[in-house]
């Protein structure tokens, strides 16, 4: 989230001027309803591949992982563990701070945990799909298979929307 489209200055008639007939108050209602809903997806996925994670230190097979699996593991437990924490921290932000007309402030800050806990859930599926096929396979295609998804992942995630935001983004 772009600070200065977060907190925009209105217009003489206290209506911001974006293409919305929306107050500053009613633009920072309407993004955090935008963000919750993002967040919602993307809590729902990092929750449940860390639900499933630590279930696995109690496995029988979890004992004879090598070194470097279970460094693995740890990493991305702990991967798992920030992001959770990233994704969940916009409604702590929010509940601390209702009230106190900030929201315009709590979108920005949202976004950036959001945006924060979205990086970590990358470095969790890449480091969780890093060790199921290190211990599935043990093959010398594992680093050109997680290679190739990351790079899935970068374009879906980030360039494409970053090139979108470029490409259709009307200069002010």
């Amino acid at each position: 989230m772009n600070e200065r489209h977060a907190a925009a200055p209105p217009d003489g008639g206290g209506r911001t001027d974006r293409g919305r007939n929306e107050t500053a108050e009613e633009r920072a209602d309407r993004q955090w309803q935008e963000l919750m809903q993002e967040i919602r997806v993307a809590q729902t996925g990092v929750q449940i591949l860390f639900g499933f994670l630590l279930t696995v230190a109690f496995t029988p097979r979890f004992q004879r992982l090598s070194e470097t699996d279970t460094s693995i593991y740890i990493g991305t437990v702990v991967a798992g563990s920030l992001a959770a924490g990233a994704l969940i921290g916009p409604v702590s932000f929010h509940r601390i701070v209702s009230g106190r007309r900030i929201k315009p402030q709590a979108v920005v800050w949202a976004a950036r945990l959001t945006f924060a806990g979205i990086v970590l859930l990358l470095v969790t599926f890449t480091s969780a799909l890093l060790l199921v096929l290190r211990v599935a396979t043990h093959g010398v295609l594992v680093p050109c298979l997680v290679s190739g998804v990351v790079a899935w992942y970068l374009l879906c995630w980030f360039a494409l929307p970053l090139w979108a935001r470029e490409r259709h983004t009307d200069e002010e």
